[in-house]
């Protein structure tokens, strides 16, 4: 059991016919929280009605939320989603909210202080408060896992490289990878390639690419392990992403084998792209028997 602190936005995702809660750092703490961690989130939602669901849900799923900080101005954060015919999502990112104002307390840097892991993302860094306290708390964090988000137009090229500079792990998908080496110059197409050159720009020992229904590639202290990924039915993608890191860096933490561990990821991410919502319940025992079936 490890203590892991999930930094960045909480926000509730506006389906077509019904909102969910959720926000890849939320989502990381509640697939890690059932997998045994002790988790806490540092965030900031409103005052309003979505803030007062969000924190009796976040309370309920068992996380600590003495660093979950309320806004008496802005409102908790929204993102509506649209969903393609093959389940894949696209987002509408409301902007200004209260995860943009997240503050420096003494309570987030302790939280910080005590994690054996701390994650973040790009998306937090959009607006100046919430960029300044996660700087801060990069300087007292120990194993930072960094998940690059790039939500045009919320991004800064130079942004994600102070934060892949930070980080002792990065998680990117395959779009993402090629939108950072094209804004470094970096014109190898090999994949294998790509994830060398972040690692020696950045002295970065761990970094893993998801690839969609095609699975995933994880190079990990100067080897590299792959998973082809599992057939699955999308019923959407929401979620999928996080449920992954989350169980990839479980099974790192804990120095399980890391072709286990990429094998385990890639399962969780396809359950739940095959699964409505962001936070489905899963049991080990239903990845491995997922896993068995498909081998």
């Amino acid at each position: 059991m490890k203590n892991i602190v999930c930094f960045g936005e909480v926000l509730w995702d506006v389906f077509p016919t019904h909102k969910k809660i959720g926000g890849a750092p939320l989502n990381f703490a509640i697939r890690l929280k059932s997998l045994n961690n002790n988790v806490s989130i540092i965030s900031r939602i409103g005052k309003d009605k979505l803030g007062k669901k969000g924190v009796f849900f976040i309370v309920d799923k068992g996380i600590n939320t003495e660093s979950l900080q309320i806004d008496d101005t802005l409102q908790t954060g929204k993102v509506k989603v649209a969903l393609d015919l093959d389940g894949q999502a696209t987002y509408d990112i409301q902007y200004p909210r209260a995860w943009d104002n997240i503050q420096l307390t003494e309570a987030s840097k302790q939280a910080t202080l005590d994690a054996d892991a701390f994650v973040y993302g790009s998306l937090a860094a959009r607006e100046s408060t919430t960029k300044h306290t996660l700087y801060e708390l990069l300087k007292i964090a120990k194993n930072k896992i960094f998940d690059v988000n790039l939500r045009p137009p919320y991004y800064d090229i130079d942004i994600v490289k102070d934060l892949m500079d930070e980080a002792d792990f990065i998680k990117f998908n395959d779009d993402e990878i090629d939108m950072v080496c094209a804004d470094m110059q970096f014109d190898k197409q090999s994949l294998e390639d790509k994830i060398k050159y972040i690692a020696e720009q950045t002295n970065t020992k761990s970094i893993c690419v998801t690839k969609g229904d095609k699975g995933a590639i994880l190079y990990y202290y100067d080897e590299f392990y792959y998973n082809e990924g599992y057939p699955i039915q999308v019923i959407d993608t929401v979620g999928a992403g996080d449920s992954f890191l989350a169980t990839l860096i479980n099974k790192l933490l804990n120095n399980d084998n890391p072709q286990e561990a990429i094998d385990f990821a890639c399962a969780i991410g396809a359950i739940v792209a095959g699964s409505e919502g962001a936070n489905p319940k899963i049991t080990v025992e239903d990845i491995t028997n997922f896993i068995e079936s498909n081998s």
